[in-house]
Parts: C-alpha cells; sequence; structure tokens
C-alpha cells in the first residue's frame, strides 16, 4: 500500500511543486534550477564510486566495520539519484542526504529495522599455524595439457 501511495503521491507533488514555484520564479529561473540540480547529482554521482571504494578500504586497514562507510555512499549516491530527477520535492531530499547529520539519523533508523546474521570474521596479527583436515581431489598438476585432467574443456582452466 505504501509504494502505491509513493508511485501515485511522487509525481503529484511533484508537478504541484512545479506548478507553484514555476509561477512563482517564471519559466528561465525554474528551468534553471532543474538543470543545476542535475547537474549537482552528476557531478555528486560520479565521484561517489572512488570516494565510496576508499573508505571502505580505509575502514577494512584500521579493522574498523565497513557497513557505516558503505551507507554512507548507499545515501551520497542516492542523494545524486534524486538530484538528478527532475523535480523540486525530489531535489530537496536529495539535498537533504547531503548533510552528513541527517545521513546518519537516517542510517540510525534504518538499522533499527535490521537485524544482522552470520559470520564474523576477524584478521589476526599472529604469525601462530592454522590447523586444517585437508583431501586431495585432483592429484594431476596444474601446468599439465588439458587433455590429462580431467573435466577439462580447453575452455577453463582448473
Amino acid at each position: 500500500m505504501w509504494l502505491f501511495a509513493f508511485v501515485v503521491g511522487l509525481p503529484l507533488i511533484e508537478i504541484s511543486l512545479f506548478v507553484t514555484l514555476g509561477g512563482w520564479l517564471t519559466l528561465w529561473p525554474t528551468l534553471a534550477l532543474v538543470l543545476a540540480s542535475a547537474v549537482l547529482g552528476v557531478w555528486i554521482l560520479r565521484g561517489q564510486g572512488l570516494r565510496a571504494v576508499g573508505e571502505m578500504r580505509n575502514a577494512a586497514q584500521g579493522m574498523a566495520d565497513p557497513l557505516s562507510p558503505l551507507a554512507q555512499g548507499a545515501l551520497r549516491m542516492m542523494a545524486g539519484i534524486f538530484l538528478v530527477m527532475p523535480g523540486f520535492f525530489t531535489s530537496a531530499v536529495g539535498l537533504l542526504l547531503l548533510v552528513p547529520q541527517v545521513r546518519d539519523l537516517a542510517i540510525a533508523r534504518m538499522a533499527r529495522r535490521m537485524q544482522a546474521s552470520g559470520v564474523v570474521v576477524r584478521r589476526t596479527q599472529s604469525d601462530a599455524p592454522i590447523d586444517a583436515d585437508y583431501q586431495v581431489l585432483d592429484a594431476t598438476p596444474l601446468d599439465a595439457p588439458d587433455q590429462e585432467r580431467p573435466g577439462s574443456s580447453g575452455w577453463t582452466r582448473h
């Protein structure tokens, strides 16, 4: 139900804002604002990918949780997408998502609704050996011709 209300309501909000603000600002300033919003959104989207990867790499190297930089980057990308979409309401939401405190609040609200499950793997600085059991499945050397290795098609290398 909420999705249907969003799909129907968003265009109605955008149209009413275009009519209201367009009548107050006139045509050219309205178009200039929409185009400036789109340019800002594209600029944010272009720089966001590398920035998010760098933040996640720094978090992983510092043994910190990489989920926060990932969520921050995703919300910044959402801000860019909202800014690219034509309309005053979506542009306002996009501009709000550029504010770090608003992103933190949104992440905190989403985190309350999510439940994490899985395995946590931590890297240690120890040189201690790791005990493991193993079984040799294919004793054929990797540099052997493809015909000698079972299951090899010539298109793939095992």
